[in-house]
């Protein structure tokens, strides 16, 4: 039973990997309260008070969202005239963040590569996909944390120089970053390809082998956009997007009820929160560090006034639900596709990009 036998080497690699995450975590709690009086009491009683179902709840609706990633996806296959089952796309969505949890950014390019096995595809077709799904999550992000940043100093007692210092500094990057994506989003839009040639014209200085790398980047991103020149096809997507952050959304709430010190939280303080923990994974807080789960202490501690410890508690849980709960079922749905997970840790960006069209993947 080697196929068996590899399963479990690997689930047991994968719940090895999360304890030490956990424990690092715990480590750097440690570490950045240092000298202080960190009530380790508290921070266990915050996990130990946890309403499992709504923890049960808060899973569920997690996995559900990438349902609607798999819906949008069909929409984006249409203009290469290929489809694929909504239940096919959720179980490569399952594997492809699985990838990404296990693999980290490199595995970000599984999903793509399975996709475009699946259909017959050029991978850099689904790449290209890829980078249109990556770009309205990041305009919906935005959106949390404009508003956010609106409501925070309107609403909120008095913050650290640090918070305000993420703010304008979030504000500037986020700004900017929006505009930008909004700006490629309608040049890209034209089928004459004009803004593609004028960016291709700028970078003539750049050596050959960099030029045709930008050149196959930029040609993506035109086939990942030419779905939305379709009204109706724009609408689906803007629509399933909707439905995906709504379902997030969701989760989050279901989550937060399931702690005491959370559960008075109302829909405008999930939107506050998700905008902060967009944040944390893009802009360093001075003082603080970044990533998600400084960013949930830094908000539920600064602006909600919540314990450090019980934050902390509530971080960690945070961190399991959004990036650990995806693995089981992301395991499960490989090994239902006969997936040889040894090929695809070797893989890098690089390579996948090199794989023949309908190559089949290893098994």
């Amino acid at each position: 039973m080697p196929k068996e036998a590899t399963a479990r080497r690997t689930a047991a690699r994968t719940m090895l990997l999360a304890i030490m995450a956990i424990a690092l975590i715990l480590v750097l709690l440690a570490y950045r309260t240092r000298g202080a009086s960190f009530r380790w009491n508290l921070f266990w009683s915050t996990l130990d008070q946890v309403e499992w179902s709504w923890l049960a709840i808060s899973i569920c609706l997690i996995l559900l969202s990438n349902v609607g990633r798999a819906l949008r996806w069909q929409v984006m296959l249409r203009p290469f005239g290929r489809t694929l089952s909504v239940q096919k796309l959720t179980s490569d969505t399952a594997i492809g963040l699985t990838a990404v949890v296990l693999l980290g950014r490199v595995g970000e390019v599984v999903r793509p590569y399975l996709i475009a096995i699946q259909t017959g595809l050029p991978l850099s077709s689904q790449a290209a996909a890829w980078l249109l799904e990556r770009t309205l999550d990041l305009l919906v992000v935005l959106l949390f944390f404009g508003f956010a940043l609106l409501w925070v100093p309107l609403h909120s007692r008095r913050f650290d120089p640090e918070i305000q210092t993420a703010l304008t500094t979030g504000g500037v990057v986020f700004g900017a970053t929006g505009a930008v994506c909004l700006l490629l989003l309608f040049a890209f839009r034209d089928p004459r390809r004009q803004a593609q040639q004028r960016i291709l014209s700028a970078l003539t200085f750049l050596p050959q082998g960099h030029y045709r790398r930008a050149e196959r980047m930029l040609e993506a991103f035109s086939q990942g956009v030419d779905c939305t020149r379709d009204s109706r096809s724009l609408t689906l997507l803007l629509g399933y997007t909707g439905l995906e952050w709504a379902i997030i959304v969701a989760s989050c709430s279901a989550l937060l009820r399931g702690f005491p010190v959370t559960r008075q939280f109302g829909p405008i303080d999930v939107l506050v929160l998700l905008g902060f923990i967009s944040l944390g994974s893009v802009v360093q807080v001075p003082g603080v560090g970044g990533g998600m789960q400084v960013a949930t202490v830094v908000a539920l501690t600064r602006i909600y006034r919540i314990p450090l410890e019980a934050a902390s508690g509530v971080a960690v849980l945070f961190w399991v639900v959004s990036s650990l709960a995806i693995v089981p079922f992301g395991f499960a749905c490989a090994f239902h596709e006969g997936l040889n997970w040894s090929k695809l840790k070797l893989l890098s960006a690089k390579q996948i990009l090199e794989e023949p069209q309908g190559k089949e993947p290893e098994k």
